[in-house]
């Protein structure tokens, strides 16, 4: 009871916390998703360092994957024009020569490790600044949160529909051997109340079609399953069952935001070619 007590209050806090960053202002998500963005590369790469796989320098890497995402949001939002990128070319750049001084046992391991870390988690939460801005190509960069929210939203109100519909009827296993609990009638539950709840974005937001927000819905879930399989099958292959400690009931930042990591693309795509 007390476990489920202290889950229950950090995920208040946590949805919260997440929403109320979303929905204030720009000011809010860049700081929001800038610390969330050094959180979930911290713990990362802290898990590599643990399990030996190689000695990856959490300081400057969490600082590329930040500078990434401050980057991409002063583009997105109109501040800066690409030249905005060079600091994380930099970046890139001296990770490169430093290989040659480190003297790292293995070279293409140790770079190999980092560059996962970058395009897993740095690249995909900088890429929620392009959902979150119309496209510089009609010159307008008002901050548009709503299609961030929904994205939560769905990942959120899907993974609890799975879970509950698994849980009382879930027989057919989805995918075994990365994730035995998972099933199928869990996978249809979170879908249907997925799609339930984009109809209360559409009664808000009458500007866009029902259907577009009911196909972001379907995206979301689909490519959030699949997000949710690949953290757990790097999970498994590093063999922990958390990334980290920092939300008591819920393991870590990574643990809670590996939904989003493919979802966000599917939504990008979805949101720049039948929505804008």
């Amino acid at each position: 009871m007390k476990e489920l007590i202290i889950r229950t209050l950090t995920g208040i806090v946590y949805v919260a916390l997440i929403v109320s960053g979303i929905v204030s202002n720009t000011y809010t998500f860049l700081t929001l998703f800038s610390i969330i963005t050094i959180l979930c590369l911290w713990e990362f790469y802290g898990l590599i360092n643990e399990q030996k796989r190689a000695q990856i320098n959490l300081w400057y890497n969490c600082f590329g994957g930040f500078l990434l995402f401050v980057s991409s949001y002063l583009f997105a939002s109109g501040v800066f024009d690409h030249a905005i990128f060079f600091p994380y070319l930099l970046y890139i750049i001296i990770l490169f020569v430093a290989e040659l001084y480190e003297k790292q046992q293995d070279p293409i391991h140790h770079l190999a490790y980092v560059f996962l870390g970058q395009c897993y988690i740095a690249l995909p939460l900088s890429m929620l600044n392009l959902i979150a801005f119309p496209s510089a190509e009609i010159g307008i960069y008002n901050y548009y949160p709503l299609f961030v929210l929904a994205l939560f939203v769905y990942i959120w109100v899907s993974d609890s529909g799975a879970y509950l519909v698994g849980v009382c009827c879930g027989k057919h296993r989805l995918f075994e051997r990365i994730s035995p609990h998972k099933s199928w009638e869990g996978f249809f539950g979170g879908l249907f109340l997925a799609v339930a709840s984009a109809f209360i974005f559409a009664y808000f937001e009458q500007t866009i079609p029902w259907y577009h927000w009911v196909g972001l819905a379907v995206v979301v879930v689909v490519f959030g399953t699949w997000g949710d399989l690949v953290e757990s099958l790097i999970k498994r292959t590093l063999a922990v069952k958390d990334s980290g400690k920092i939300l008591p009931g819920h393991g870590g930042f990574l643990d809670r935001l590996d939904s989003l990591l493919l979802a966000v693309y599917a939504m990008l795509f979805y949101v720049q070619l039948f929505v804008r």
